[in-house]
Order: C-alpha cells, then sequence, then structure tokens
C-alpha cells in the first residue's frame, strides 16, 4: 500500500516531539539529581545520619580554679548521664524497676519514658560511678550512658560570691565561673553509633568517638590563706554585731591585685539553694564590687591627698572646730557636737574632724576637687574582672553647690564600691599611682600551654611620691594616737581611717541605721597590703568603725603579717604600748563633760554616742584592763 506524503510528514512530527518529551524529561531529572547532589547533599547525609545513627554527647571537662599558691578551689569529677531507647528496650518492667531503684526515680516515671513515641530519653544527669555500675551489672537492652561533668568546690562555703557556680549544663551563672566561663568550660565530643530508624543498634556496626577539648584552667591572685583569714573576720564580725551583713577585701596596693574577698552571710557552693530564687540572689551579690555606700569618714583619705597635693593644707597648719560649719547658710555639724577645738592637720585627722575635711574641700573647690576624685576611680568602674561592676555616684560637676562639695569632703553626697575605695586608698600609700584590680592571674590550656598571663596595670598617677608618703606618715598617726588605735599590730607599724556613715531611706537619713568600716594599710613605711573592713547595720548602739571594725582588721593584719613573714620592728616599744595597765573606770550616771575629763585625764580616748545627757552606758565595762590609748565608748541619755 502507498504511503500517503502527509500522514508520514505526521508521524515524524510525532516521533520527533516524544523524542523532544522524552529529552526534556530527562533533562529535568538529570538537573535535579544535579541539584539533590551538588546542592542537597551535605544536607540530605547529614538528615540520613541522623536516621541511622545515634550521637550521645561526652561533656568537656571544664577547667580548674586555683588560688595564687596553686590550690585547687574549683575542680570538675566524672559523673554520666543515663538516656533510654524505648524501641530498643526488650523488657520495660525490669528496665524500670532497676532505674527507679538506682536513680531514685518512680517506675511509673521511667514506664511513661518507655512508652514515649521516640527514639531517645534522658532520665538522668550527673549520676555518680556507682549508680551506672549497678545498671550495667544487669546488662539491660536499650540503656546507654555519656560521660558528665560535675563540679566540686573544695571549700564549700569560701570565696561564694567571687567564685560563683554553674548549672546543670556546666554553664557558669554566676562570679568568675561565669565571668569566665568562655575559657572554662571546653568542648563537648560524642560518641556516634549506628541504629536503625527505632534506634536500634545494629549488630557489628562501627562506632565514631569524637573527643572532648577541655576547658582551660584559671589562676586567681587570691591566697587561699588570706581568705580564710578574711572569712573568719567577716563571719565573726556579723555575729558579734548582728548586722545585717560584713564584708572583707585584702588587695596587693602595688599591683591591684585581690588577695581576699569576703562577704557573710554566705551559702555552700557545692548546695546552692536553687529552689529559693530570691534567698540565692540576695548571697549570691558582691556587694564589694556591685553595690554602693557612703564611705563616711574614710573618704577623708582622698580629700586630704588632694588638699597636700595642691598645696592647699600642710602638716603645720592649724583648725579650730566649735562643732559646726556654716555653708550656704546650712550648719552642718561635726561628729562631735561640742567640738575638737583648735588643731592641727594631723590632729584633724586623727580625730576625723568634719570641719577640718569641709574647709579643705572648699579651698580646692569643686574642679579640682572632682579633678582628684575622678583620677582616684571615683564616679566610673575600676575595670575589674567582674560582671555587674558598679560606677558609684558623684554628683554632676555643674549641680554642686559649697553645700554639697562641703559634705563631699567628709564624706557624705557621695557613693562608691568598697572595691573603689580601697584601689583608690592603695593609690595614696603607695607612691600615688592608681592600679586597675584584678582577680585572675594566668590561665593556661590543661596540656600546661599558657593562653594569657595577667600583668598589672597602671591606670595613671594621681598623686606623687612626696604626697604619697606624707598621707602615709598622717594615716599611721591615725592608728598609733587616734581613732584606729585598736587596730593596732604589735610590732608593726599600721596606717588607717576610720569610717562610720549614715543610712539613706528614700532619700532622709535612716536613724539608728549606719555603716562602720576600717581601711587600712601594712606596713605604714613599705605598704603591701590594703584591708577594708564593712560591716553593714551593727544592732544596738555600738556603730562607730574604729570599735566595730577595727579590731578586725587587726585580725586579719596580725595573721597576714605573720604568714607573709613580713619582719616586724620596735617589738618592744609597741608591745609595752600595748600592756593593758590601765583600770576602766565607772562613769555610769556622770555627765559629758565629768566623763570626759576622767577618760581624757586616764589616757584613754572614747567615742561618743548622743549629744548631751548623763552617761546610760559604756563598753568596756567598769573594771576591765585595758592599753593606754584604748578606745572606749560613752552612750549618753538623749541622742
Amino acid at each position: 500500500m502507498k504511503t500517503n506524503k502527509y500522514t508520514l510528514l505526521s508521524i515524524q512530527k510525532r516521533l520527533l516531539a516524544l523524542i523532544l518529551s522524552v529529552t526534556f524529561i530527562f533533562c529535568i531529572l538529570g538537573g535535579r539529581l544535579i541539584y539533590i547532589q551538588l546542592v542537597q547533599g551535605r544536607d540530605l547525609q547529614t538528615r540520613a545520619g541522623d536516621q541511622w545513627t545515634r550521637d550521645l554527647p561526652t561533656t568537656a571537662k571544664r577547667g580548674d580554679i586555683l588560688d595564687t599558691n596553686g590550690k585547687i578551689l574549683a575542680e570538675s569529677y566524672s559523673s554520666y548521664s543515663v538516656f533510654v531507647r524505648p524501641r530498643a528496650v526488650t523488657d520495660k518492667n525490669k528496665v524500670a524497676d532497676v532505674l527507679s531503684a538506682v536513680l531514685g526515680l518512680s517506675s511509673e516515671e521511667v514506664l511513661s519514658a518507655l512508652n514515649k513515641s521516640v527514639s531517645e530519653v534522658k532520665l538522668a544527669r550527673q549520676a555518680d560511678k556507682a549508680a551506672v555500675d549497678a545498671i550495667r551489672l544487669n546488662k539491660l537492652d536499650g540503656v546507654y550512658y555519656s560521660e558528665d561533668i560535675s563540679r566540686r568546690y573544695a571549700e564549700g562555703e569560701f570565696l561564694t560570691q567571687v567564685m560563683g557556680f554553674i548549672n546543670v549544663d556546666g554553664v557558669g551563672q554566676s562570679g568568675l565561673e561565669a565571668y569566665y566561663n568562655k575559657y572554662l568550660q571546653g568542648i563537648n565530643g560524642s560518641v556516634l553509633t549506628e541504629t536503625d530508624a527505632g534506634g536500634i543498634e545494629i549488630p557489628q556496626s562501627t562506632g565514631k568517638y569524637i573527643p572532648s577539648i577541655p576547658g582551660y584552667n584559671v589562676t586567681l591572685t587570691i591566697d587561699a590563706e588570706i581568705q580564710r583569714f578574711a572569712e573568719r573576720a567577716v563571719k565573726d564580725a556579723q555575729a558579734q554585731y548582728g548586722s545585717l551583713s560584713a564584708s572583707a577585701v585584702v588587695m596587693e596596693v602595688n599591683t591591684g591585685a585581690i588577695a581576699a574577698m569576703a562577704s557573710y552571710p554566705s551559702y555552700d557552693l557545692n548546695n546552692p539553694p536553687r529552689d529559693n530564687m530570691a534567698l540565692l540572689n540576695s548571697l549570691t551579690k558582691n556587694k564589694m564590687i556591685v553595690d554602693v555606700y557612703e564611705p563616711g569618714s574614710t573618704f577623708k583619705v582622698f580629700t586630704t591627698s588632694a588638699a597636700l597635693e595642691e598645696g592647699k593644707t600642710s602638716l603645720a597648719d592649724r583648725f579650730f572646730d566649735p562643732g559646726y560649719r556654716i555653708v550656704d547658710g546650712q550648719r552642718i555639724k561635726c561628729w562631735r557636737t561640742h567640738g575638737h577645738g583648735s588643731q592641727t592637720l594631723q590632729e584633724g585627722v586623727n580625730n576625723s574632724c568634719n570641719s577640718v575635711f569641709m574647709d579643705l574641700a572648699l579651698r580646692l573647690g569643686t574642679e579640682k576637687f572632682y579633678n582628684y576624685l575622678q583620677a582616684f576611680g571615683f564616679g566610673e568602674q575600676t575595670g575589674v574582672d567582674f560582671a555587674g561592676e558598679s560606677r558609684g555616684i558623684l554628683m554632676p560637676e555643674r549641680s554642686v553647690k559649697n553645700v554639697d562639695l562641703a559634705r563631699i569632703g567628709f564624706g557624705q553626697a557621695v557613693a562608691c564600691t568598697p572595691l573603689q575605695l580601697i584601689t583608690g586608698l592603695s593609690a595614696v600609700v603607695n607612691g600615688g599611682k592608681l592600679m586597675k584590680p584584678y582577680f585572675v592571674r594566668e590561665i593556661a590550656s590543661a596540656d600546661g600551654q599558657t593562653a594569657l598571663i595577667v600583668n598589672p596595670t597602671t591606670v595613671r598617677r594621681v598623686i606623687s611620691e612626696k604626697t604619697s608618703a606624707v598621707m602615709r606618715e598622717i594615716l599611721e598617726g591615725v592608728v598609733k594616737t587616734g581613732s584606729g588605735k585598736l587596730s593596732q599590730v604589735a610590732g608593726y607599724r599600721i596606717g588607717g581611717k576610720t569610717g562610720t556613715a549614715q543610712k539613706y531611706s528614700d532619700g532622709v537619713i535612716n536613724r539608728g541605721k549606719y555603716v562602720s568600716s576600717f581601711i587600712s594599710f601594712a606596713p605604714a613605711d613599705d605598704p603591701q597590703y590594703a584591708v577594708l573592713v564593712i560591716v553593714d547595720e551593727p544592732s544596738g548602739y555600738v556603730y562607730y568603725g574604729s570599735i566595730v571594725c577595727g579590731p578586725y582588721s587587726k585580725y586579719i593584719f596580725e595573721r597576714i603579717l605573720t604568714y607573709k613573714k613580713i619582719k616586724p620592728d620596735n617589738i618592744a616599744e609597741d608591745i609595752a604600748s600595748l600592756a593593758p595597765t590601765l583600770e576602766m573606770p565607772d562613769i555610769m550616771g556622770l555627765t559629758y563633760s565629768q566623763a570626759a575629763a576622767l577618760i581624757n585625764g586616764m589616757g584613754l580616748q572614747y567615742e561618743l554616742a548622743g549629744e548631751s545627757g548623763t552617761v546610760i552606758n559604756q563598753i568596756p565595762a567598769a573594771g576591765v584592763m585595758l592599753p593606754k590609748g584604748y578606745v572606749v565608748l560613752i552612750r549618753l541619755e538623749t541622742e
């Protein structure tokens, strides 16, 4: 049969269309395959790996925290996480019975986990080796383990607010544990095992182990022995005076290194009160760095330093104190209402006479005085390696009136952190250099390769070496013959300054609420350490810094000087001066003038609670033997 040429042409067109269609389809499929291979390949491989392998994490060992002498303060040890893969469990009742008994879980809780439609459930964290060994003895199908890390603090309730703690995932939550977390934490590893889609391990499969990388070890400037002295002092001070808290910080004056920092009440780092967040937040706050307070008379150190440096006063200068100054029409009282009369600069510092420091501040003027306060670091962060540091409070310079300036001169109308205060004091006595305070001396990898060594940092020079030498002499006089006599250490030269500040509520003085403090340094002729002791709201009427804090400053320094083998001098002379040779008289019922005359006439000193009336209480009691120059407390009937 003869084929019609039109029919043949139609067949050829159809065949061409078919070929083109098939080619097009193959092109689409090829393009899709290329896309899957080149673009989606890595993602699909990962998904396949997730479906056919199980990943058990291995937690990296967290780095140790050590004191400056290499004593371990915080370390990590191996614990375990326990997992179940429900589809791989062959005897759920047996698994539930064993795990509930060993891990302290209820059988219902374990069975609930075993009946979940998931590939894997974590039942426990930080189980100890004994628990895991007990589980292994039962050879339970579908139960797996991975290495975890737990944290142990060597001394529990020790360096609490500085050290901080970690959470169950090994992440620092507060203190240095949080600040240096990126160094301490390390990098986690894992153990990969091949399983079917249900999570059952494939027999004769090969696993893969990715090792963890341990965290870096951190060595502090803290000396555990000095820290122990400070811890004991604040616990005893808080107990003796029933205060809200007691705190102490010890600093190396020439470097800014923090040798100790303690506050009480505290808690055990191995058992933080996680079930009471308000309490936990309160106890973990490092008040020495985060909180500010009105420093009171300890601030007079900086007023004196600035005035000496600027030539606004000298040791030959004299002042007259009738018990007050009138500034901008306001009467500002000295703490001693009856006044101190005529006195030298040294006597004014010894007596902590407010009038003297009002005069010095006004002589300096706002601009100059503020230049020095800012140079000493007030109103700005010190830069210490710790989170949450406060800047303190300085009034804007443009807002300061003469009456404000006068109050700042003796430590009112200004607020600072305790760390700012001791850092500034260190600059006053170390030759005039403001040093940056710091906690960490070295950070090193687990194999000993040093990553970072922290060297002392000079921020700026504030006063001259000459002025610093004069200030050391003046502050030694406070301890030798002035209000700081209770901080004397036999055989050693100590310098210091007392502080007693009223507290405020809603901008109004809260009567009967005080912050007592004493700041000191030793040896006075070649300072090595500074100590600041603070007692917040001592109960009763004993609130003067000289009486409340001076003896605890002495306690800390007695032990530091012996521990560091700093040689004493003038032993016989100093010990003789501290010998109890005077008997405390009975001054009960006497008037203020009668009691003061009797006390002064015996060679004793006194602090006064109240302004007038008869004596209704005295410390110490009559008959107690005292050394010459001892500071006694006289309480008058009215305040």
